[in-house]
């Protein structure tokens, strides 16, 4: 991946405004459950003015425990799978739209390195769920390549740009 496809500020933003445009127009909260971008997704979720209309809540779990109390997250399937897992990802952002009272959520877990990879879930592996209320939570992988900073605002990107569909989605099937 070249370097002119890291997202900048200004990407991440744009991505943000069409979340924000299509959560208003559906009339849904939005929540987030992070634990590799540490935040990054509601921080630039809320640098929208006027975000307290559409943005309810975002909670950041990196350890396993935080994960288990904040968003309900099964110690066994933590155990069994791996922070780093589709079945976390679906977990995590299942209790974030319970917990949080939010129409759409979006959740994220992954390895932005530069140390904690493995053969099998390598630096840059993130999972990303999302999940609207009333719908099924599904998530996808994605292998970021970069340092922590660009897995980091890749994994941002991401994740906006898949709420954004879900919600146009819903839009279509409403």
């Amino acid at each position: 991946m070249s370097h002119a496809s890291i997202p900048t500020d200004a990407d991440l933003l744009a991505l943000a405004s069409d979340v924000a445009a299509a959560a208003l127009r559906q009339r849904v909260m939005v929540a987030t459950a992070e634990s590799c971008t540490g935040g990054w997704i509601a921080k630039t979720l809320t640098d929208l003015a006027g975000s307290s209309a559409w943005f309810e809540a975002g909670v950041v779990t990196y350890s396993y425990s935080a994960k288990e109390a904040l968003l309900g997250v099964n110690p066994r399937t933590l155990e069994e799978k791996g922070a780093v897992s589709e079945a976390v990802a679906v977990e995590m952002v299942s209790g974030a739209l319970a917990r949080y009272g939010a129409g759409i959520a979006v959740a994220v877990t992954g390895i932005a390195g530069p140390t904690g990879g493995t053969p099998g879930k390598p630096v840059g592996t993130v999972w990303i769920g999302w999940k609207r209320r009333g719908g099924y939570a599904h998530a996808e992988r994605f292998l970021f390549d970069g340092d922590r900073e660009a897995v980091r605002r890749q994994t941002v990107a991401a994740a906006l740009a898949g709420m954004s569909r879900e919600l146009d989605n819903w839009a279509g099937a409403s």
